[in-house]
């Protein structure tokens, strides 16, 4: 896989090694059987998201951060429905709906038309997350700012303790980015198949997991689609199933969840 993002060939079949999963006969089954999602609330925080895009099918809230030289924290926030500036947050988001299409979508846009942003926004973001506690928050994005790795580092752990799971996914690039890095979050590179549920774990972190994310067809702009290859999109692939499983078990501390992650591997072995 000489074009495929970084992390990846952590995840190719000669790469992987066996793990100790969980003992339960059937660990997939117990995690996602007949789940579909309802219940949870899961923040797609990104480029926005086409609540109109019929692979989306509507969400249920959405709030945009802004910068704003003038105001206090440098930026604003703006409650209410607004459009996918990119539509990359949109893909994301049907993603996570095609796996599980009972969850409530919260849109956080945090990037602009360049799909780019501020690490402040990002922070915005994640801890709109926490505080309106959101079961699932996917990160199909990072910062590189050396400054940025304190407060995302906090944020990420209050998260974690707060029991908001972040999915997030890794750079595409080689290079430390946040909060991907943190153990606290549930960190994901792309590897190939067309199984949406694969899932792979990588014995030697920091990105933990492997799922669906090279030449994937996903939603885009104008109600389009588009064939793409990222970690982007390999990370809300684990977000529907992380949503899938705390709808089935909302008992489920972020810990845990990564556990059954873990356990549901393809690489996973009897406990």
């Amino acid at each position: 896989m000489s074009n495929a993002p970084a992390w990846s060939g952590a995840f190719d079949r000669g790469s992987l090694q066996d793990v100790v999963g969980l003992p339960i006969a059937d660990v997939r089954a117990w995690a996602f059987g007949g789940a579909t999602g309802a219940g949870v609330k899961v923040a797609v925080v990104d480029s926005g998201v086409d609540a109109g895009h019929p692979r989306v099918g509507g969400i249920a809230g959405a709030i945009a951060f802004e910068l704003d030289p003038a105001a206090e924290l440098g930026y604003v926030e703006r409650e209410g429905a607004h459009e996918d500036l990119v539509g990359h947050g949109t893909a994301c988001a049907a993603i996570i709906r095609a796996l599980a299409p009972d969850v409530e979508i919260h849109s956080v846009r945090v990037l602009g038309a360049n799909l780019k942003g501020r690490g402040a926004l990002l922070h915005a973001g994640v801890a709109w997350s926490v505080d309106h506690g959101m079961h699932v928050a996917n990160l199909s994005l990072s910062s590189k700012s050396d400054t940025m790795f304190g407060p995302l580092h906090e944020i990420a752990d209050e998260a974690y303790f707060s029991g908001t799971v972040l999915v997030c996914a890794a750079n595409n690039l080689p290079g430390p980015t946040y909060p991907s890095q943190y153990a606290s979050v549930v960190s994901v590179a792309a590897r190939p198949g067309h199984e949406e549920m694969a899932l792979a774990y990588n014995a030697h972190p920091p990105v933990e997991f492997g799922a669906r994310g090279i030449d994937v067809d996903v939603a885009w702009a104008d109600h389009g689609s588009i064939t793409a290859t990222g970690n982007s999109f390999a990370a809300p692939h684990v977000t529907g199933m992380v949503a899938l499983m705390r709808s089935k078990h909302p008992w489920l501390t972020p810990f845990q969840v990564k556990a059954v992650l873990q356990a549901a591997s393809i690489n996973s072995i009897s406990g």
